[in-house]
């Protein structure tokens, strides 16, 4: 079975000031987070701005990122949505070649129930021919997907392998960690929630943090892996100021105001998001001066 362990990267979508996609300085952020030693990479997540990519872009988005790390890193692909038809024929006509596994969200919009979810990650799992991470994230999808039908899908399918847990509840983590098979990988999808789910038996996190102190992160992730506790809390209260910031106007807005102040990318967005305002990027300034994470533009 395919380990998914330890910190994995949500990646961003660069975009230039023509809002195109820039694919310089995507190239020197992957390198930067291969060299920081991250254990994996995520590509078309939530953080990436998918929803707003053409299918053409995406097309050329994934066939870069697997040229680039050739192989020097796993690769998770987002493949997800809110009609089961069109996921899973999507599954069929995309080229997975390089990539270990897929992330699929949750239904949104939809609504379904804890029945219709089962049938839609049922049928994901018979048309993929990767391994399957699901995605719950609630404040986005507006479902939940619970754990008793996340133990239904792993006791039917080997190939769901995890989920990535963003529901910001540990009693339904916990749940999902005791009652979900040994070999089942519950993985954070929450950055200030990392070090006590791994505590509590998960495997890592998939972050969005990561981007912008890859070193750091996964120094903290892997304090937490080897059970050496008030380390790993040390360096989670150390960073949770600037995480908190991050999330605050939305993500990957103040992720990408923050790596613009770093010098790494443009701080562009796709409508209908938009770049953070004045207010954030100066409490993003202030508190990235205080981690002397600031670079000279």
């Amino acid at each position: 079975m395919l380990k998914l362990s330890g910190h994995g990267v949500a990646l961003i979508t660069p975009f230039d000031k023509n809002g195109d996609i820039d694919f310089e300085a995507f190239y020197l952020h992957i390198e930067r987070l291969i060299s920081s030693k991250v254990d994996y990479l995520v590509v078309m997540g939530t953080t990436a701005e998918t929803a707003t990519l053409s299918p053409t872009e995406k097309n050329r988005l994934q066939s870069f990122v697997v040229d680039t790390v050739n192989r020097r890193l796993p690769l998770v692909l987002g493949v997800g949505g809110n009609d089961t038809q069109t996921v899973t024929a999507l599954l069929q006509q995309t080229n997975l070649e390089g990539y270990a596994a897929i992330l699929s969200v949750c239904p949104y919009y939809n609504k379904p129930n804890q029945e219709g979810l089962f049938q839609h990650f049922d049928q994901i799992a018979k048309h993929s021919d990767l391994p399957i991470i699901l995605y719950n994230v609630p404040g986005r999808t507006s479902c939940n997907l619970l754990p008793d039908t996340v133990v239904r899908l792993a006791e039917k399918h080997s190939k769901i392998i995890g989920i990535k847990e963003a529901s910001g509840d540990m009693l339904q983590v916990q749940n999902l960690i005791r009652k979900t098979p040994d070999t089942f990988q519950v993985i954070s999808g929450d950055d200030a929630l990392a070090v006590p789910i791994i505590l509590a038996g998960g495997v890592g996190v998939i972050s969005v943090f990561g981007n912008l102190m890859p070193d750091r992160m996964t120094q903290m992730i892997h304090l937490a892996l080897e059970n050496r506790v008030k380390e790993a809390n040390n360096e989670q209260y150390a960073l949770m100021d600037l995480m908190e910031l991050l999330f605050m106007e939305g993500n990957p807005t103040g992720l990408k105001a923050a790596l613009y102040l770093q010098g790494y990318c443009e701080n562009t967005l796709r409508l209908p998001l938009v770049s953070a305002s004045e207010n954030l990027l100066e409490a993003l300034r202030n508190e990235m001066g205080v981690l002397e994470l600031i670079k000279e533009r």
